[in-house]
Parts: C-alpha cells; structure tokens; sequence
C-alpha cells in the first residue's frame, strides 16, 4: 500500500486507528472532514504560598534533605557527632606506661614566643601513629586580614577580642577533632597569672580533658629564635624578654615543663611523647 505524502500529523497522543494515526483514509481523494481541537485543559489552581516573614521578601525555599542523612548539624553529607567538652582521659588498668603515641588525646603545648612550640607541635603531630591534628593559635588568629590586631602594636581592646574568638574556634576544632576520632595538639602563650583567660578559657572551649604541657627554653634560646622570625610574628628583643619572663610562673605549678634549650625539634618531640604518657597516667591537676 502507497500512503499519501504530505499528510499532516495530528495532535500528539489523538490517534483512533492506522488510518487517524495520519489523518489519511485508504481513499486519500476523500479526507476526513477536520475535526475541532480539543478544548484546552483548566489551569491548575495557584499555590498557596506562605506570607513573606519580617527580614526577608517571597517565600521561603523548600529543599528536601539528602536521603538517608539527619537534617540537623550537616557538613555537605557528613552528619557531625555532637562536639561536647573533652572529658578527662581514662587512665590505664595495667601497670605499663600507655602509649601515649596511639593515645586519642588533645594536649594543649604552652611557651614564650621563639619556644618552639610551633615546630615541636607539628612534628610531634607528623610523627604520631593515630590521626593527629595541628591547631595553631597564631594561624586561627591570622585568618582576619582586613582589621588584623598586628601583635606588634601593643595588647588593646581589638587584640584581646580576636584572641578569644581565635580560642573559642580553637576549642571547637579540637572538640570536634577529638569527637571523630582524630587527637590534636594545639600552641598558645598562656601566662600563669592570667588563670581565668588563660588555662581557665581553654578548659572552657576544650574540656577538662585538656592536657597543657609547658615548652619552656632560656631566655638567650628564644632570643635567637625569634631574631630567625619575620612578619608580624617577630617581636622586640623587649617584648620577647618580658613574655619569657612571666613564664616563669609556670615552674611551680605542678604542670610538666620541657627545657629544649639543648635538644632538636626531633628529641623534643620524643620528650613530649614521654610527657603526654605521664599525663595519661596521671592527669595534672589544674
């Protein structure tokens, strides 16, 4: 059979039969008389839509949460445990040391600006057999640039402010480190006589858990060190002496002091593993 050429095609999904399907009959001098087009469809009645809120204009967006995850406290599709304050490391049943280098712990590394704290905290944190995060305290601080409280234009009102929402997001990273099964040291220049912005506000933001080990050099050590420095982490020969000199404070205090005066990054690091397994055993009172 010949079908006509030409033929024009019907409205989509209107078809009776082979011959309808093209609008064609077997007797293609005779075409079916045109049909109506079918009457259009109601438009579906408006949305309701909620009334606009104070502080923003249309409706809110609606978006369905990931299939399968919580819809509170997301990070992209990775539900976040709740990061409470670290609780006190449990000591160990036997009499052996622990193993303070497999240990999940959070240790808080203390020292004068030119101590080594930076350095012996990374390697320690590079070297350990568990995962291990570094949280420096002058890194967080840097991370305001516009507006930065420059150390070396004096302690004031601007530098006091960053300097504890720097520790409070310190203590929030270790809290949530800790929470997902990865140990972390941070650095700070805590003073002995500021107890309640010092060791007390890192047991607020981290938990009593925290483990302060003091890192603490002669004065002719950090000198030299902080001569080596650049940018704004470079004090005066003045500043540094003064900062060493409250340090002192901490001999005394029943916290574990490490002189690196005389040892490499390595062998400090090696001490504060030894420090830390004492800890575990015997957490310091503070």
């Amino acid at each position: 059979m010949q079908y006509a050429v030409g033929a024009p095609l019907p409205p989509h999904g209107q078809a009776s039969g082979p011959g309808a399907a093209m609008h064609w009959t077997p007797d293609p001098g005779r075409p079916n008389p045109p049909t109506a087009p079918p009457a259009p469809a109601a438009p579906p009645p408006p949305a309701q839509q909620p009334a606009p809120q104070q502080g923003w204009h249309g409706p809110a967006p609606q978006q369905a949460p990931p299939t399968g995850h919580s819809t509170t406290d997301l990070t992209g599709h990775v539900p976040l445990p709740p990061g409470a304050p670290v609780p006190l490391p449990s000591p160990p049943t036997d009499t052996a040391a622990p193993d303070a280098s497999q240990a999940a712990v959070a240790v808080l590394l203390i020292g004068p600006a030119g101590a080594g704290k930076t350095s012996v905290a990374r390697h320690w944190a590079d070297t350990r057999r568990v995962p291990t995060a570094h949280i420096s305290l002058d890194d967080v601080r840097e991370w305001v640039r516009s507006g930065f409280a420059d150390p070396q234009s004096g302690w004031n009102d601007h530098s006091e402010a960053q300097y504890r929402l720097a520790r409070r997001t310190c203590g929030f990273a270790a809290r949530n480190f800790l929470a997902n099964g990865i140990s972390c040291i941070l650095d700070d220049a805590v003073f002995p006589d500021r107890p309640v912005v010092g060791l007390g506000g890192w047991k607020r933001h981290v938990g009593p858990g925290l483990l302060p080990i003091v890192l603490l050099p002669g004065l002719e050590i950090v000198l030299e060190r902080n001569a080596r420095r650049s940018g704004n982490r470079r004090l005066s020969d003045e500043e540094v002496a003064r900062i060493h000199g409250r340090m002192a404070g901490w001999y005394g205090s029943g916290l574990p002091i490490i002189d690196n005066s005389q040892h490499d990054v390595a062998t400090t690091a090696r001490m504060l593993n030894d420090v830390v397994a004492r800890s575990i055993a015997s957490p310091p009172s503070w």
